[in-house]
């Protein structure tokens, strides 16, 4: 059964869709095992890295850029506030 959907092949995260514990081997949803493990629970519906991002590097989801990593994220860990800075939305002035 799938434990993560990745939306656009360019994606570098994909969302859980369940809650998952440390240690989960990840499927994505298209039927495709990843070979990634969950290094920290992932709750329902946010995102785990499905490559290493450094600091300062774009979080790619929806094929797209929607935030920087404010630290090194590692493959499987946990994607959300603390480690990303949203750019979405975001207006330059």
């Amino acid at each position: 059964m799938a434990k993560v959907l990745r939306i656009h092949p360019d994606d570098n995260v994909a969302m859980a869709l369940s809650d998952l514990p440390a240690g989960t081997p990840l499927e994505l949803a298209d039927g495709g095992a990843c070979g990634l493990v969950t290094r920290e629970a992932i709750p329902f519906g946010h995102k785990v890295a499905l490559a290493p991002i450094r600091a300062g590097e774009s979080v790619i989801k929806y094929g797209t850029c929607i935030g920087l990593a404010t630290a090194d994220i590692a493959l499987g860990q946990h994607v959300h506030v603390h480690n990303l800075r949203s750019i979405r939305g975001s207006v330059k002035r």
